[in-house]
């Protein structure tokens, strides 16, 4: 068991949110009980995930994707009532990190992916550096080796903006929905760039610069950061840990 402040003290810590400019409150966002002996871990509070949690008797949460954001009118109605009322009900905490836990050099989303694709980061770019680039195993020198390892990893499909067909050397990544970042991975000197989503313009960007573009998955890019803090934590603090992965399309 922990306290909760023990708790929110060491993510704050092991993060430190207070170098980044977020879109929303990093931190204990739902005050539950006192004391920690379960914590379940997932990419966002969703209300499947707050049901699960409660299930699995979780004395908190840990996400990336948390309930609060920039421009919400405050109203608590809907979808909001259902998930705050749940969390309140069992007394169960809500702990979230976005930014900060995209860009931690080991415990991070950026971090994670890179380990669990089977390469590292030499650089980073990008506003606040949250981008990360480095070099590709030469098995993955053309985009369909490339592609198909993504998706054989991840589980699911990728959609890619093809480039002009160069070796694929130089890989720049920054999960979720980072493709307004393509333009920056170009400018540090990527052949092909990875995240979450993609918009129109990158795939006129891609026929343009002949850099390629692959769109993996928001969700399925952004599942191991948040599973390497919940161990670090739980280890740390001598908590139970599980992940819970809701799965999700986008």
């Amino acid at each position: 068991m922990a306290h909760r402040t023990e708790l929110e003290r060491l993510l704050a810590a092991t993060l430190e949110p207070s170098r980044f400019k977020d879109y929303g409150p990093n931190g204990l966002q739902v005050e539950g009980r006192e004391q920690i002996g379960r914590l379940i871990c997932g990419v966002t509070a969703s209300l499947a995930l707050i049901d699960a949690a409660i299930e699995a008797r979780a004395d908190a949460i840990l996400v990336h994707h948390g309930l609060f954001w920039r421009g919400q009118d405050g109203q608590v109605v809907g979808w909001m009532k259902q998930r705050l009322s749940r969390l309140l009900s069992h007394d169960i905490n809500l702990f979230a990190y976005h930014l900060p836990l995209d860009a931690h050099p080991e415990l991070g989303n950026n971090a994670q992916l890179a380990l669990h694709l089977g390469w590292q980061a030499d650089g980073r770019f990008g506003e606040q550096d949250l981008g990360s680039i480095g070099e590709l195993p030469a098995s993955f020198a053309d985009l369909p080796s490339l592609t198909h390892h993504l998706e054989e990893r991840l589980g699911r499909a990728t959609v890619q903006a093809v480039g002009d067909g160069r070796p694929l050397r130089r890989v720049a990544w920054c999960t979720g929905g980072a493709q307004g970042y393509f333009e920056a991975a170009i400018a540090a000197g990527a052949d092909v760039f990875i995240t979450g989503e993609i918009s129109e313009p990158q795939a006129h960007y891609a026929a343009e610069t002949g850099v390629a573009f692959i769109a993996a998955g928001h969700h399925a890019t952004e599942r191991y950061g948040v599973q390497a803090l919940g161990r670090h934590v739980a280890q740390a603090l001598g908590l139970d840990y599980q992940f819970i992965d809701i799965p999700n399309p986008a």
